[in-house]
């Protein structure tokens, strides 16, 4: 019989309590397990979405703010900016790609965010060398959709599903007339486009209500052209009063699903559109600077860089919040390795005549001392690896719920290398609880143990 299985045989005979001490462990090492595993995803999920674009351009106001809308579908659209200001960045000889982005409407199943935009949105890459792919075709005709996996997932919509947007809120009272089909499903890419529906901006005008009211829309176009001429603008827009948006003649559309239906074209002019953001994709990246700079000085529009902005997030506010719950979890396994201490100490008093008769049948000093000592290994390692299944398992429960919340995928089975710290830190930990223990019977008089 090897010390192992002598050590493991005197923890069974002590079971409530050592369970109770190996569970203290358990927990701690939990919470630093739960700790780590989602700040771990958060951070790639926030660092990879933040590097798929140079610039995210939208009114002013917060930045970040226009971030969090604009690529993670977070928080609350800005103020809107004019499509005159979109067509201008796009003929930018700085700008490579300009990617409208028109936020307003979710769906009635699932509350998902309705994103209007332009078929070029699927031709960049979401991330560097990573393209979308399609099951289907990508945006063609004005009332296509291409939905996100989860959306697929959630509503159980396939190819030839319709639906129409509600503005807003999912509420009957709010819903538009307008019919979208669905004619692609995007595979999984892990970021929050999974959690999209977008539809083609030219179906997302035509749409009742989206359009700016015509005396509206040309006051405001005026005053774009007098501020783009104060600041020099590249170019003169011209304005023209805006007439009432006409009715154009039916135009048929198949509906993918067996079913032809009609809808009513409105040949909106400019003046009477707007977009919420801009994504911005310069020539390189001095120019993403230098046009940063322009569109910030201007009246009407700010740049924000996306990195920049998640990075300061996750720096001065999650990075400080998973700093102190690692300091609390580091407390309270130092709180368990106290606990451990304290039972194995006090064991020792009821084991004294135990470890006199194994020393009476030829166990040496050391052997009695490598018992004890292995004992707390067990516990805290013991511990230590349930707490490890135990954390992922809070993440697997956790996953579904910070999606729906935040529309962040989460792989609850992401592994952190900082994770493979906690087992030697454990082990160090055992070592240290168990010396005075170890010590204790390594000192046992046999003579006085055997005569108590």
């Amino acid at each position: 019989m090897n010390l192992v299985t002598i050590a493991w045989k005197s923890i069974r005979q002590r079971a409530l309590a050592s369970f109770l001490t190996a569970l203290s462990v358990a927990l701690g090492v939990t919470l630093m397990v739960s700790v780590l595993v989602v700040h771990g995803i958060v951070d790639r999920i926030f660092s990879q979405n933040a590097s798929g674009y140079h610039l995210v351009v939208g009114a002013k106001g917060s930045p970040l703010q226009l971030v969090l809308n604009t690529i993670y579908h977070l928080s609350s659209p800005v103020e809107n900016i004019p499509y005159l200001y979109y067509k201008e960045l796009k003929a930018n000889p700085r700008v490579e790609n300009a990617i409208p982005i028109c936020m307003g409407d979710v769906t009635m199943e699932g509350n998902f965010r309705i994103i209007g935009t332009s078929p070029e949105f699927f031709e960049v890459d979401y991330h560097p060398d990573k393209k979308f792919r399609v099951r289907g075709h990508f945006l063609e005709d004005d009332f296509d959709a291409v939905i996100g996996s989860q959306v697929a997932k959630t509503n159980g919509w396939k190819i030839g599903s319709t639906f129409q947007p509600a503005h807003g809120v999912a509420d009957d009272d709010h819903v538009h007339d307008e019919k979208f089909t669905v004619v692609g499903v995007l595979a999984p890419t892990g970021t929050p486009n999974d959690n999209g529906v977008y539809i083609h901006i030219d179906g997302f005008y035509q749409i009742a209500g989206h359009e700016k009211p015509a005396d509206e829309a040309a006051a405001k176009a005026a005053a774009f052209e007098a501020a783009q001429q104060a600041s020099g603008g590249a170019k003169k827009v011209v304005v023209e009063a805006a007439p009432k948006a006409t009715v154009a003649p039916k135009k048929e559309q198949h509906d993918h699903a067996g079913h032809d239906h009609a809808h009513h074209h409105h040949e909106l002019p400019d003046e009477q559109k707007e977009v919420t953001a801009i994504l911005i994709n310069a020539k390189h990246d001095t120019a993403s600077i230098m046009l940063r700079a322009t569109i910030n000085e201007g009246p009407y529009a700010q740049a924000a860089i996306p990195f920049q902005e998640i990075n300061w997030i996750l720096n001065n506010v999650v990075g400080n919040v998973r700093t102190l719950l690692v300091i609390m979890t580091a407390l309270i396994l130092v709180v368990s390795g106290v606990g451990i201490f304290v039972s194995i100490y006090n064991s020792m008093a009821d084991r004294r005549r135990e470890i006199a008769v194994m020393r009476a049948l030829g166990a040496q000093r050391t052997t009695v001392f490598a018992i004890i000592f292995l004992e707390s290994i067990l516990l805290c390692v013991g511990g230590g690896l349930f707490g490890v299944l135990l954390g992922h398992g809070m993440v697997v429960i956790a996953a579904p719920i910070l999606e729906v919340r935040t529309g962040l995928l989460i792989d609850p089975w992401a592994f952190e290398t900082l994770e493979l710290v906690i087992l030697p830190v454990l082990i160090a930990l055992a070592s240290l609880v168990g010396i005075v223990p170890g010590m204790t019977a390594y000192r046992t008089d046999v003579a006085k143990a055997l005569h108590a």
